[in-house]
């Protein structure tokens, strides 16, 4: 049994290879392009357009050409009614396998200073995309490849992301100043989610670097996952928060002074005791606490302090 599964993949591997190498030999250059092109004109699609993209500029050895994508397709050169051997277009009813159309680009985006090295494997390979579900080869202008339509496109799959944006908190991903692709890989990724960096917490400092530290008093939430207490796609609590304080902190911290759950109603007024310092909480009223600071209008610092009084004084 082992035998026979060892096999198959080789023999897959076999016509991956092989499939891989063809592109890579298949004639690049503009009379190899002109094989194509005097059937498929402008007139039967945008096709010629992909002359005003990066893939169809012949001073770049580079450039795939025609055959490069679709194969040398000598039969359908010989018979129109043939298809291509590798057939990406989105309105067609003979598209390609997965496989094949992954393959094709992978034959150039794989290496050098294209690498896709983990999208075997990763979360969209696994759903059954292949990159021409994103990407628009022919069209110079991609909305994927642009940050103020980016998320047009990711959107099309990840519906409650959208809903989440239209948020009253939210990073200002419909202004285009944030995309996507600024917090996830979509071609792959070593950490969780697609993140392009290996944790969560790690992704979120490239932005919020004032949130590292090291501090000497850290949040133990905050170091193992910013998600812990934010809701990074939008939310009805500014910042970002998943609920309001105090009873987002009290999801945690149900000891010390703080041995009830908290709400507007039982909020304590004016000053905490807690071992031998007595704390003012500055004669606010319980209702204007609960919707002002919470816990906040002491432990101020709540991603971590360099306070030499200790973690009590995490203001």
């Amino acid at each position: 049994m082992k035998r026979s599964l060892l096999l198959v993949v080789f023999i897959a591997l076999g016509v991956l290879c092989s499939s891989r190498r063809s592109l890579a030999e298949a004639d690049r250059s503009l009379d190899g392009d002109k094989k194509c092109t005097l059937c498929h004109t402008e007139a039967s699609g945008h096709v010629l357009s992909i002359y005003q993209t990066k893939h169809g500029v012949k001073g770049d050895s580079r450039t795939p050409g025609c055959q490069g994508c679709h194969g040398e397709s000598v039969r359908h050169q010989q018979n129109p009614a043939e298809s291509p051997e590798i057939v990406f277009g989105l309105k067609s009813k003979q598209l390609s396998s997965t496989e094949a159309r992954t393959s094709a680009c992978l034959s150039c985006h794989e290496t050098s200073i294209h690498a896709r090295t983990y999208w075997s494997g990763s979360a969209h390979q696994k759903q059954g995309l292949t990159c021409t579900d994103c990407h628009e080869m022919h069209n110079p202008e991609q909305k994927v490849l642009n940050k103020l339509t980016q998320p047009e496109v990711c959107f099309g799959c990840h519906q409650n992301e959208r809903a989440q944006f239209h948020r009253f908190s939210r990073h200002p991903i419909l202004e285009g100043k944030v995309s996507c692709s600024d917090c996830h890989n979509p071609h792959g990724s070593t950490g969780p989610r697609l993140m392009v960096k290996n944790t969560i917490t790690e992704t979120c400092y490239t932005c919020h670097s004032e949130k590292r530290g090291p501090f000497l008093w850290e949040h133990t939430p905050v170091v193992e996952d910013c998600t812990n207490c934010h809701s990074p796609h939008g939310s009805n609590v500014t910042p970002l928060l998943k609920t309001r304080a105090p009873m987002l902190c009290q999801e945690c911290h149900t000891s010390d002074h703080a041995k009830g759950l908290y709400s507007a109603a039982n909020l304590p007024d004016g000053t905490f005791v807690t071992g031998n310092d007595t704390i003012p909480l500055g004669g606010q009223s319980p209702t204007d606490q609960a919707n002002g600071r919470a816990c906040l209008q002491c432990h101020s610092e709540i991603h971590g302090s360099n306070h030499p009084g200790g973690a009590k004084y995490n203001r």
